[in-house]
């Protein structure tokens, strides 16, 4: 069957980065089609969950933009396309003016860089998963609304299967709608449907050996579909091995009053990380995402306990949003104690000696300054001993909320072959592209800069591109 609707562009995936290039296309008068593989008025997607931070790495977004992208290669350890790099931090004072003029609004949050450009309203101050009504739902309440009164269309229970490409050209998308399956022809296409965090087998290709073992610190919508049909027409993929996440309690896998908040990482960069066997695996001064990645890349992602002292619980425990201490006993948590780390260790069912070490190594070269092992970096986070009782511990998973690599597409949102080149028709924005963030330390510049950005951009291009034609 060929479904035929003289369309210009059809957008896979409803969430943000699909939504800003979907409005900007209609904004200037193309054909627009947006499907949504899940239903419902108020179908779940990340950018649904969002708490509305608006940030490039962990900082002001609308500052000036070198400034902007030498902190995405601070966050990245240099390890970001300069390109993507310096076009997100060139674009993105311009997008937020761009998403206030289509009604989203925005507050100042708190006296940081981080909370300048907060979504209003803004998400609830409580653990657990608060979203209805605030944040991310109404700003893709706004947009959806948006597109519909420029003549675009959202269809919501329509699955993406396969680009139809034409000597190379993509010219239309295969898809499943109401059990049949047809062909939408369009002039171009654009794959923003998010990462794959809830692929198991990609993830497992890719990022852990047991992501069965990972929380889910997400929607559980994002599959890979338009990652998996991008690769299939001759797309390259990027930084396929990081992800977005946080440290979390590993009670969380089954109960959700644990996330998608309190997050552990402020204790985790504090004191130390060990597996089951009492020994230090990772750098935890590269922080909170990178410790989170490399407990993802565990034999068993389970076993990883977060260790420290009182003076840190009372001390760093108490920094970031919705921080442990309290927000993790308040939520019915609860810490792991004992005098002695020997006594911590029998409690956690870890070798008391090798905990015992591992304790001793690292307060040595916390109060020395010499050199650790596995090495520790503390130019960003400080390494405090572990040294006043009561000792503490608390049982952590990796909390999994986007995957960072993906498609790999130029500054200006088109997918990008193995070869290097553009192909046509063809554009990806959003967590289904990658090369801005991840690399070997798991760098972090943020998801829904990058996402409103790089969509925005894909809009730009294809009026540039269709309308030009067109005309």
């Amino acid at each position: 069957m060929s479904i035929s609707q003289d369309l210009d562009v059809v957008v896979v995936g409803a969430g943000l980065a699909g939504l800003c290039a979907a409005v900007r296309a209609a904004e200037g008068g193309l054909r627009v089609r947006v499907i949504e593989k899940s239903t419902g008025e108020a179908y779940l997607c990340n950018s649904r969950y969002t708490g509305g931070l608006f940030h490039i790495a962990m900082d002001d977004m609308a500052g000036d933009p070198a400034w902007v992208a030498d902190n995405i290669r601070r966050a990245t350890h240099g390890e970001t396309d300069e390109d993507l790099a310096t076009t997100l931090a060139a674009n993105a004072r311009r997008t937020l003016a761009w998403l206030r003029q289509q009604g989203i609004r925005f507050i100042k949050a708190g006296p940081d860089g981080l909370r300048q450009n907060s979504l209003a309203p803004p998400g609830v101050r409580q653990t657990g998963l608060h979203w209805q009504g605030r944040a991310g739902d109404v700003m893709l309440r706004t947009l959806a609304d948006v597109l519909r009164r420029r003549g675009g269309t959202l269809s919501r229970g329509v699955e993406a299967l396969e680009l139809v490409m034409d000597a190379g050209r993509c010219a239309g998308i295969k898809v499943r709608e109401n059990g049949a399956e047809g062909v939408l022809h369009t002039r171009a296409v654009v794959l923003a449907d998010g990462g794959f965090q809830a692929d198991m087998e990609l993830m497992r290709r890719f990022v852990s050996p047991a992501p069965e073992r990972l929380l889910m610190r997400n929607a559980r919508t994002g599959s890979g579909a338009g990652l998996r049909m991008a690769e299939a027409a001759g797309a390259r993929l990027v930084g396929m091995e990081s992800f977005y996440g946080h440290v979390q309690y590993r009670a969380a896998m089954e109960d959700e009053r644990f996330w998608p908040y309190p997050v552990l990482d402020s204790l985790a960069t504090a004191g130390i990380v060990v597996d089951g066997a009492g020994a230090r695996f990772c750098d935890e001064g590269l922080g909170g995402v990178h410790v989170t990645n490399a407990i993802a890349r565990l034999a068993d992602p389970l076993s990883a306990v977060i260790v420290f002292d009182a003076a840190i619980w009372n001390g760093p425990g108490t920094d970031w949003l919705l921080p442990a201490n309290p927000f993790l006993l308040s939520a019915g948590g609860a810490l792991v104690s004992a005098p002695t780390p020997e006594g911590l260790a029998e409690k956690l069912a870890i070798p008391a000696d090798a905990l015992a070490q591992t304790v001793a190594a690292h307060n040595a070269a916390a109060q020395s300054g010499a050199e650790a092992t596995p090495a520790r970096t503390t130019t960003s986070y400080r390494a405090w001993p572990i040294l006043k009782a009561p000792f503490h511990a608390i049982p952590v998973c990796a909390g999994v909320t986007y995957t960072m690599g993906g498609i790999a597409t130029d500054a200006r949102a088109r997918v990008l072959g193995t070869q290097g080149a553009p192909i046509p028709g063809l554009f990806a924005a959003g967590a289904t592209t990658g090369g801005l963030e991840g690399g070997s330390r798991s760098g972090y510049s943020g998801g829904l800069s990058k996402s409103s950005v790089f969509g925005l951009i894909a809009g730009d291009t294809l009026l540039d591109q269709l309308a030009a034609k067109a005309a």
